[in-house]
């Protein structure tokens, strides 16, 4: 029975090298798929890993109805077996029931990749209604790392290397990006409430919530 699968992670824990994975291994078998992306750090139409790994892909833009899509792909002689879906948290909550409608209507197994939660904690809509919707919820297995070694949870937006908690919801950007540019960076809950990024760390002390001390 086809499923709509979650695979949900922090930034730099491999959503995308695996949605890649996913896509060698069923084409390698005979099998076509179609892939959506939105705003990959590659540029419209591309789903890019970290590793250097890109492949082309349909750029679901705002509004676009994916079952739609799918079905005149189909209707025009198309072949599809399979849909994987990348950044799907940048999706709107709408495109993610058609994607559930692809599974029931279609018979098509849906692999949809994407992060939780935005740079404020908050869940990014789409994410939301994948949470709601999916037959199966997988976490990515390989963990992603604060600057401090505990398991990174939370991604955290920087600009010119300081962390920010306001502004737009999707900024698109990336890990790593020089100072003095929007980027973000994985964190554990403490240094993300902390908002201590790997920058602030190196130019001050490690914790500023240090419990006092009573000398005798």
């Amino acid at each position: 029975m086809s499923e709509l699968v979650f695979f949900s992670g922090t930034m730099d824990c491999g959503k995308s090298t695996l949605a890649l994975q996913i896509g060698h291994n069923r084409s390698a078998r005979g099998l076509q798929g179609v892939i959506f992306t939105r705003d990959d750090r590659a540029g419209e139409g591309k789903l890019s890993s970290r590793l250097g790994l890109v492949t082309e892909a349909v750029e679901a833009t705002e509004g676009m109805d994916l079952y739609g899509y799918l079905v005149a792909q189909l209707s025009k002689g198309g072949k599809a077996d399979y849909v994987i879906v990348d950044e799907a948290q940048f999706l709107a909550p709408e495109q993610i029931d058609q994607l559930a409608r692809v599974v029931d209507d279609l018979d098509m197994d849906v692999f949809a990749f994407g992060i939780t939660t935005d740079f404020r904690t908050k869940l990014f809509p789409g994410s939301q209604r994948l949470i709601e919707l999916a037959d199966r919820i997988e976490q990515l297995q390989v963990e992603a790392l604060c600057w401090c070694g505990a398991r990174a949870t939370h991604n955290a937006r920087t600009v010119a290397g300081e962390m920010v908690v306001e502004g737009a919801q999707v900024v698109v950007g990336d890990v790593n990006r020089p100072a003095g540019e929007i980027g973000y960076e994985v964190l554990c809950r403490r240094h993300h409430r902390r908002r201590m990024t790997s920058g602030s760390a190196q130019a001050g002390a490690l914790s500023p919530d240090v419990l006092p001390v009573n000398h005798a």
